[in-house]
């Protein structure tokens, strides 16, 4: 069955109010375009915080999902981590958070993610899959970026969602801050549904749905942060899905071998090594690495609970450069 026709953008509105008005304890700013627009600055000239990161992975969710920030144990290694669930998982995640939208505009360019794309229907092909999009008359578009985006991004992205400008909130979110890295580890739940989807698994047959990461501590190199949130969901990432639709375990089982990270060929390095020997180009890095280190898959239908994949803290620790 769809989900139903809630929208995304109107929830997250009312998230970005959450943000203006604890402002000044999330360390962020906001300042309106002259164009009309309203930019969500969480870590470009603004301090951010883990509290910011938190409202924003909900954003990213449409405020469909859950978001927790607590502090966890691996092995030696003490982190603060995220905790993300959701009842909503196809909309929340792959209608919503999923980054599926590539901004260029005027030698600017940024990734876009949260519930404005359920309006520019950014892929077109996912909504299609999920049944959904959102008619609301305001849009919230998360970009992960380091500079405030020109004039001409958000003429586009007005029209692209079909909304006035002063209708437009744009939340600004370096991968190299505390909040940017917050909000990628907030992604463990879509990462692996966005998986199981690439495996031929119907996402709109997932009804729950829950993850945790730890939250990579921040560098200030896009490329040696950018490898370090990666790899906390693809060697430290857990997620959890409850399906139905399958009368038997079997195909289920055989889906969800798959999924983990370590079904990668390229598994058991950093990313950032990775990355390195692709010549920086994300299309030559195999896209099983795409995914969390350990997946469970209950199916509802019968009762069934399968996990496979597994943490590997050591690589994670190579990875953030920890010494022992």
């Amino acid at each position: 069955m769809p989900e139903p026709m809630l929208s995304v953008n109107e929830k997250a509105s009312r998230l970005v109010e959450k943000l203006r008005d604890k402002a000044e304890e999330c360390g962020v700013t906001l300042k309106k375009t002259s164009l009309g627009a309203t930019l969500v600055d969480a870590g470009i000239t603004a301090k951010g915080s883990f509290q910011a990161g938190k409202v924003i992975t909900e954003i990213c969710l449409g405020g469909c999902g859950e978001v927790k920030i607590f502090p966890a144990q691996y092995d030696d290694l003490a982190l603060l981590s995220v905790f993300v669930q959701t009842n909503h998982p196809a909309v929340a995640t792959l209608g919503s958070q999923f980054a599926g939208w590539q901004i260029k505009v005027e030698g600017y360019s940024a990734i876009g993610s949260g519930p404005a794309r359920a309006l520019a229907l950014k892929p077109r092909e996912l909504y299609e899959k999920i049944e959904y999009e959102d008619g609301a008359d305001s849009a919230v578009l998360v970009l992960e970026t380091s500079k405030e985006p020109p004039d001409g991004v958000i003429k586009l992205v007005s029209r692209e969602c079909g909304v006035k400008p002063s209708r437009l909130f744009l939340i600004l979110v370096p991968t190299t801050s505390v909040a940017g890295s917050t909000q990628v580890s907030g992604r463990v739940v879509e990462t692996g549904l966005h998986r199981l989807t690439k495996l031929g698994l119907d996402p709109r047959f997932v009804t729950h749905a829950w993850g945790y990461a730890p939250i990579a501590p921040p560098h200030p190199k896009f490329a040696e942060a950018m490898g370090r949130t990666n790899d906390a969901i693809t060697y430290m990432g857990v997620a959890y899905y409850s399906v139905t639709g399958y009368k038997s375990d079997e195909e289920l089982r055989m889906l969800a071998e798959n999924a983990p990270s370590s079904a990668s060929k390229s598994y058991g390095r950093p990313f950032l090594q990775i990355f390195k020997e692709a010549g920086y180009d994300f299309y030559k890095v195999d896209s099983n690495l795409f995914a969390p280190a350990v997946l469970i898959v209950n199916n509802a239908e019968t009762g069934g609970i399968f996990r496979f994949g597994r943490v590997n803290v050591d690589v994670f620790k190579r990875s953030i450069g920890m010494q022992a």
